[in-house]
């Protein structure tokens, strides 16, 4: 079908914090382009997702900039998302009932870098944004506050609904 699967993992709170996670994603997609060929895949064409926290770091990767210097890419290394059920915000405005230990102490003040909606940017890569009709109520007003401002950058973003779905079963 031509379709080549990667999964990555990548550090988990309360041991680490933002942003190590992003950069261990960043990290995969440096490995993953540098050697996707070998396995007849390619390196022009790699497009991220995930689910819930995946959802949001394939949101927060393939907003954020410089990452891609750092390790010797192309600016236009991600050349789409596809987040489900993603966070798309963190702070007082979030809906989220507690801070996430992954940002770390709240003098981190790691809200702003690890919130897609403050990412978004002309030109972006096209996405695919998803989420259950059941999700969390958070959940999909943050998808729609994000697909809303992605939209009036310009850019491409197909937004699909997943019918009688919650949290867990919009992963499958």
């Amino acid at each position: 079908l031509g379709v080549t699967f990667v999964s990555a993992g990548y550090r988990l709170a309360p041991q680490h914090v933002f942003p190590v996670q992003r950069d261990d994603v960043c990290d995969a997609i440096a490995a993953v382009h540098r050697v996707i060929g070998s396995y007849g895949g390619n390196p022009d064409r790699i497009f991220v997702g995930g689910h819930s926290a995946g959802g949001h770091l394939a949101a927060l990767v393939a907003l954020s900039t410089g990452w891609t210097a750092q390790r010797d890419l192309p600016d236009n290394v991600v050349r789409g998302a596809l987040p489900i059920s993603g966070t798309y915000l963190f702070g007082p405005d979030s809906g989220l009932s507690m801070r996430p230990r992954f940002l770390g102490p709240v003098k981190n003040q790691a809200e702003p870098a690890a919130s897609p909606l403050h990412l978004v940017r002309p030109s972006a890569p096209p996405f695919f944004v998803s989420y259950g009709s059941d999700d969390f109520p958070h959940l999909r007003r943050q998808a729609a506050d994000f697909i809303s401002a992605m939209r009036a950058q310009g850019n491409d973003v197909t937004e699909y609904e997943l019918a009688n779905s919650d949290h867990l079963g919009a992963s499958y």
